[in-house]
C-alpha cells in the first residue's frame, strides 16, 4: 500500500501487482514459525490436508479433546473467514489430544493479529481493532480458552478507477478509429469494480480477468496487461485502482482451414462464414460463425478457433473442425396432446441427395384426428445463409363438426441468420371441407412472405426477450361455392418473456390475423382461422372457437387471442418443476367488431426438461362451465 497521496508508479509495476500493504519481515517470520507448529502438528501435512502414507489410505480424525478452544467474536461473516484460515482457530482442530508447549501457542497468539488484519484486508476491511485474550482452564481436564475479538470498522471502497490501454488499440484510437475509440470506451464502462464499490481482492481479480477477457473478445487476441496497481488509503478507507492494457495486434480473419470433412462440400463451410478476409477476428464474429454451421443442419459438432500467433495476426487462420452427421436418418416418434391425441411418426432426413448439395425431408405422421405427410427438398445455405426449396404437404384434419383435407406444393427461398428467419415462397394449394353429406372445396396460387425475430436468452427454454412472426400473402382463389376473385392474408404473433423478482416469470402473447375477401369470394380452410386449444384458448376444444354456420363451427376471416400466464419453480431444489396460472381469451369469427372473445382460466404444471417445456393445464372454459385438461408430451427414439 502506498503512503496516502503517493501517486501511482505503473512504470515499475510487474504485469500483475496489487500493492495493498507494506511489508512485514518480522510478521511473516512469526507467521513463517506458526506455520511450522501446524506442520508437526498435523504430521507435516499442509494445512487442511491430512497427511497420508505411502499407501495413500485415508488417515483417520484427530483423537482426543482439543490443546485450546479458540472462540472467535466478528460479525458472522468475517467469522467463518477467521474459522477457517486463522492459524489459531486451525490449531484447535489439528492439536487434539496433542500436547502444545506454552512457548508455540503464546507464538500463535502474537502471530494472530497480524493474521487477522492480512484476512480481513483482502474482504475490504484495512483498519480492524484485533485483540486476544488466554483465559486459563476453569479445571484441570480442560482446555485453555483464547478469544479473538474482531471490530472490522469500516470498509475500504474504490474512489478512482484509472483504465488505459497501449500498442495497437491505443494507436488507433489516437488515429481518430472510431471502433478503437469505442472499445476503450466500452472497456471502461463495463469495468466490474467502479467507485464507490466495495473493494475486495477476488473482486479486483475477477475485474481484471473479465476485462481482458473482453478485450481478448473484440479481436485482440493476446491482450496482457502492461500494468495494474491498488493504491490504498486505509486512513481514509479509499482506494485508487490504475491499469494499462496492452492491447497488442488487432487480429484480422484470414484463410479458413477444415477439418473432419467427408461427404460435404468445403463450399457450404466457407459461404456459412459470411465474412470476407481481413475482418477483425472478435469472439462474437466466430461464434456466430460457429452458430450457423450448427444450424446448417449437416454437422453433428462444430468448433472454430482462431491461431492466435501474433506474427500472423493480420491474416490470422481460422481453424474449423467438423464431425458430420449421418447422410441418412429415420426417427420414429410416438406422442399424445390434448389437441389431436395420441399420435405416430416416421421422418427420414437425407442430407445429400444423390451426391448433390441437398437435402431432403419427410415426416409421415398418423394420429386420431390427424393424419399428414410434410415434404422439402432443399439446396444447402450458400450466399447471405439462404436456401432454395421445394415442398408440399398433404393433411387430414378431423374435428368436431367437419372433417378439412389439404394439399399444398411451394417452391421458394428461405434465409436463416441468429435473429431473423425469412421464407418467400409461391403456393398453389387444394382444400375440401366435409361437414354431414355436403362437401365444398377451394383452390387458390398466392405469393407469401413470412419473418420471425427472435431476441430470446435460450430459444429452447426462454424467460427473456420475445419472438415475433409476421406472415402476408397476396393470391386469388377458385371455389365450388363461390366465384374466383383476388384475396390477401396478414398474421402477426407476438410472445414476451420477462422475468418478475428473483422467482417469478411472466409470459404474455397477443395474435392477430385477418383475410382479406371480396365479397362472393372463399379462401381456402388453410388461410383461414380457428381458435381453442392448448396453444390458443385454454379451457377449449382444439379448433373450436370459429364462427358458427348452420350449427356448425367453421373457419373465419379474423383471427383475435391473447394469454398472461405467470409461473415459478415449485422448490429450490427442483428449478425444473414449475407451477403457473393463465388467463387466455381469443376467437375467431367474421368481423373483428362482432368478435366475442372467450375466455379461459388456469393452473398448469411445467416440466423445462432439457428437450424443450412439457406442460400440463387445467383450465376452466368460462362459455362452457366446464374443466379441460390440456397436455402435450412426446418421445422420439
Amino acid at each position: 500500500m502506498n503512503a496516502p497521496g503517493a501517486g501511482p508508479r505503473l512504470a515499475h509495476a510487474p504485469r500483475e501487482s496489487a500493492r495493498l500493504a507494506p511489508q512485514h519481515a518480522p510478521m511473516l517470520l512469526r507467521a513463517a514459525l506458526a506455520l511450522l507448529v501446524l506442520l508437526a502438528l498435523s504430521g507435516c501435512a499442509a494445512p487442511g490436508k491430512p497427511a497420508q502414507a505411502a499407501t495413500h489410505s485415508t488417515p483417520a480424525p484427530p483423537e482426543g479433546p482439543p490443546v485450546v478452544h479458540v472462540e472467535v467474536e466478528a460479525p458472522t461473516p468475517l467469522r467463518a473467514l477467521l474459522e477457517r484460515y486463522l492459524d489459531l482457530a486451525r490449531l484447535a482442530g489439528f492439536a487434539r489430544g496433542e500436547a502444545v508447549s506454552d512457548t508455540e501457542l503464546q507464538r500463535l497468539v502474537d502471530t494472530a493479529p497480524a493474521q487477522v488484519r492480512e484476512l480481513l484486508r483482502t474482504e475490504g476491511w484495512f483498519r480492524p481493532q484485533v485483540r486476544i485474550e488466554r483465559i486459563a482452564a476453569a479445571r484441570a481436564g480442560l482446555p485453555e480458552t483464547v478469544r479473538v475479538h474482531v471490530e472490522p470498522g469500516p470498509r475500504v471502497r474504490v474512489l478512482r478507477v484509472t483504465l488505459e490501454a497501449q500498442g495497437p488499440l491505443e494507436e488507433a484510437r489516437l488515429a481518430g478509429d472510431a471502433p478503437a475509440a469505442r472499445l476503450l470506451h466500452d472497456l471502461q464502462s463495463a469495468w466490474e469494480l467502479p467507485a464507490g464499490s466495495v473493494f475486495r481482492n477476488e473482486d479486483w481479480s475477477s475485474a481484471k480477468a473479465a476485462t481482458l477477457a473482453r478485450l481478448r473478445g473484440a479481436g485482440y487476441a493476446s491482450a496482457t496487461w502492461a500494468g495494474t496497481a491498488a493504491e490504498v488509503d486505509d486512513e481514509q478507507q479509499r482506494a485508487r485502482l490504475f491499469l494499462v492494457a496492452d492491447s497488442g495486434p488487432l487480429y484480422r480473419s484470414g484463410p479458413i482451414r477444415i477439418e473432419g470433412m467427408q461427404q460435404q462440400d468445403e463450399a457450404t463451410v466457407r459461404e456459412l462464414a459470411g465474412f470476407a478476409p481481413g475482418t477483425p477476428a472478435t469472439e462474437a464474429l466466430l461464434l456466430d460463425y460457429q452458430e450457423r454451421l450448427q444450424k446448417a443442419g449437416l454437422f453433428e459438432s462444430v468448433t472454430v478457433t482462431l491461431d492466435p500467433d501474433p506474427a500472423t495476426a493480420a491474416a490470422a487462420p481460422i481453424q474449423v473442425q467438423l464431425r458430420e452427421l449421418p447422410l441418412q436418418v429415420y426417427t420414429v416418434g410416438l406422442g399424445i396432446s390434448a389437441n389431436t391425441g395420441p399420435r405416430a411418426s416416421l421422418e427420414h432426413a437425407y442430407r445429400r441427395v444423390f451426391g448433390h448439395a441437398v437435402s431432403s425431408n419427410n415426416l409421415f405422421e398418423l394420429g386420431r384426428v390427424r393424419q399428414a405427410w410434410n415434404g422439402e427438398i432443399s439446396t444447402h445455405p450458400g450466399e447471405r445463409f439462404s436456401r432454395w426449396l421445394l415442398g408440399g404437404a398433404i393433411e387430414r384434419l378431423e374435428s368436431s363438426n367437419d372433417v378439412v383435407l389439404s394439399q399444398r406444393l411451394r417452391l421458394g427461398r428461405s434465409q436463416d441468420t441468429r435473429r431473423l428467419e425469412r421464407l418467400v415462397f409461391a403456393e398453389v394449394e387444394r382444400g375440401a371441407r366435409s361437414t354431414g353429406s355436403s362437401r365444398v372445396w377451394t383452390s387458390a396460387v398466392s405469393g407469401n412472405v413470412h419473418l420471425t425475430w427472435r431476441h430470446l436468452d435460450s430459444v429452447l427454454l426462454p424467460t427473456e426477450g420475445y419472438t415475433l412472426a409476421l406472415q402476408g400473402g397476396v393470391g386469388r382463389s377458385h371455389g365450388s361455392a363461390s366465384r374466383s376473385g383476388p384475396f390477401a392474408r396478414a398474421y402477426a404473433r407476438l410472445t414476451a418473456y420477462q422475468p418478475l423478482g428473483q422467482a417469478w416469470y411472466g409470459q404474455a402473447r397477443i395474435e392477430l390475423g385477418q383475410v382479406f375477401l371480396p365479397a362472393g369470394v372463399a379462401a381456402p380452410e388453410s388461410q383461414l382461422f380457428r381458435a381453442g386449444g392448448d396453444d390458443s384458448v385454454r379451457g377449449y376444444g382444439y379448433r373450436t372457437l370459429g364462427p358458427i354456420v348452420d350449427g356448425v363451427v367453421g373457419s373465419g376471416p379474423v383471427l383475435m387471442t391473447g394469454s398472461v400466464e405467470l409461473a415459478r419453480p415449485f422448490l429450490a431444489r427442483m428449478p425444473s418443476l414449475w407451477g403457473a396460472v393463465f388467463v387466455d381469451a381469443g376467437r375467431a369469427g367474421t368481423a373483428f367488431g362482432t368478435l366475442h372473445p372467450a375466455l379461459g382460466y388456469g393452473v398448469g404444471l411445467r416440466w423445462r426438461s432439457p428437450v424443450g417445456p412439457l406442460r400440463l393445464d387445467l383450465a376452466y372454459g368460462q362459455e362452457l362451465r366446464k374443466i379441460r385438461l390440456h397436455f402435450s408430451v412426446g418421445i422420439a427414439f
